[in-house]
């Protein structure tokens, strides 16, 4: 068996994050989410695949390559929470445990379409309003279900 790799992928315009409204989802960069990331996995031989698209297209492909065999999925879809029912089908097909992340709380923003994630019909946790600390925690958490379940796998 090779190396395993938790996929971190992330949705349209966290590309900007840092720039785009820091004062609903700071001041940190893509960058530092996947130092953080790469800091909670050190020592564990896991690996990381970190990615970020505009594109449906393009996470549906990473999906279908994480498909079988990944450790474990960590997504923000971002603005794909609300209509990205390929995407929602793409995780429906994943044998490996799917954390969801939102940088913001989106039970509290103002437009009410935000609280309403259609992703999480099909993962096995949800972080949300935890700034870039929640994609570490889902790392963490990944890592805590493999140390429980002595390699997880699908029911």
């Amino acid at each position: 068996m090779g190396q395993r790799f938790i996929h971190i992928l992330n949705g349209p315009n966290l590309d900007l994050l840092g720039v785009r409204e820091p004062e609903i989802y700071g001041r940190q960069t893509l960058t530092d989410v996947e130092t953080a990331c790469l800091r909670e996995l050190d020592g564990s031989g896991v690996g990381l695949i970190f990615r970020q698209t505009n594109a449906e297209h393009e996470m549906v492909e990473w999906l279908h390559q994480a498909r079988i065999g990944a450790f474990g999925i960590v997504i923000n879809p971002a603005a794909f929470s609300y209509a990205g029912y390929p995407i929602l089908d793409a995780l429906k097909m994943c044998d490996c445990p799917i954390v969801e992340v939102h940088i913001s709380n989106i039970y509290k923003r103002d437009e009410e379409w935000r609280s309403r994630s259609i992703m999480s019909r099909s993962v096995t946790a949800m972080l949300s309003g935890m700034g870039i600390d929640g994609y570490a925690l889902a790392v963490r958490h990944l890592l805590q279900i493999d140390r429980q379940n002595n390699g997880w796998k699908a029911a």
